[in-house]
């Protein structure tokens, strides 16, 4: 394992959360003078920044769909010691800084993934990165693939849920997000205690399943600079078909007051609607 410490805990992957430690500490991509160089060079799709401080409840996706008219993404990085930012980076690995530590994290993940059995190649890899202002808020959402979250300046205090529990996130929603129907999740504060805390300090990293709802607070201490490598497996992809199945089947079904079973309590089931899906697909793709 090039860039995380082996543990036995890594073999939870797609099940639970866990913490573990990585081995990046001090990499030259992640210093704030590379991130300064970097990020202003990148393609504008890809740099997504806030200059006010988000909330748990937000729309963590819609908030970055519109970028702040009086703040340049300099300005943004160079004040973001001292006043509410945060940005967000998608896929800085297109930079030559970066290109050698997304082949080398991709290669543990994949090693992590044969050990599960859940494929041998990750599917659509790619680094995201995170500078947020002290206090900053990552709103609670779920993802559409597996994430492995690496900390390297500043703290963090990370919460995620049950990767498939009703009382966080219902099916109805899950399904809806997963097919990109919605991007907005309700929240109430009551469904924090379901959630597991997770203290994430520099050299630290935290395995967040396949859409397992979570959201993050930056410690008052420091900017926090932390960077993610998300993929889909076999597993995952899996899901979503099944999940997508669910939310193309619920208009049909609820005529005659029923609904699909909810995905991942039964992996024969959710296995049937994941091939289904496929062979719609297949026709439709066909047809044109």
């Amino acid at each position: 394992m090039q860039c995380f410490e082996d543990s036995p805990v890594l073999d939870q992957l797609d099940r639970e959360a866990f913490k573990f430690k990585h081995k990046l500490m001090g990499h030259p991509a992640l210093s704030l003078e590379n991130l300064q160089r970097v990020i202003p060079s990148l393609p504008q799709e890809r740099v997504m920044y806030s200059k006010a401080l988000l909330q748990k409840g937000d729309d963590f996706e819609a908030t970055f769909k519109q970028r702040p008219a009086d703040r340049t993404i300099e300005q943004t990085i160079e004040s973001i010691r001292v006043s509410d930012g945060y940005v967000m980076v998608q896929g800085p690995e297109v930079d030559p800084s970066f290109a050698p530590l997304h082949r080398e994290l991709l290669a543990d993940v994949q090693t992590l993934m044969r050990r599960r059995g859940v494929g041998t190649e990750a599917i659509d890899p790619q680094l995201y990165l995170f500078i947020a202002s002290p206090n900053a808020v990552t709103p609670f959402h779920i993802d559409r693939y597996s994430t492995f979250l690496m900390q390297f300046r500043g703290s963090k205090e990370v919460t995620v849920f049950p990767q498939w529990d009703e009382r966080v996130v219902p099916s109805v929603s899950r399904e809806a997000y997963v097919a990109y129907a919605n991007s907005r999740l309700s929240w109430s504060p009551e469904a924090d205690a379901l959630g597991t805390k997770f203290e994430f300090a520099p050299g630290e990293a935290i395995h967040i399943p396949f859409v397992a709802g979570h959201h993050v607070r930056n410690g008052g201490d420091d900017v926090s600079i932390s960077m993610s490598i998300i993929f889909n497996t076999a597993q995952s992809m899996a899901w979503r078909r099944a999940l997508s199945f669910n939310h193309a089947s619920r208009r049909v079904m609820g005529r005659f007051g029923i609904a699909p079973s909810p995905v991942g309590r039964n992996p024969l089931r959710d296995s049937a609607k994941a091939q289904i899906w496929d062979a719609v697909a297949k026709v439709k793709s066909a047809r044109r």
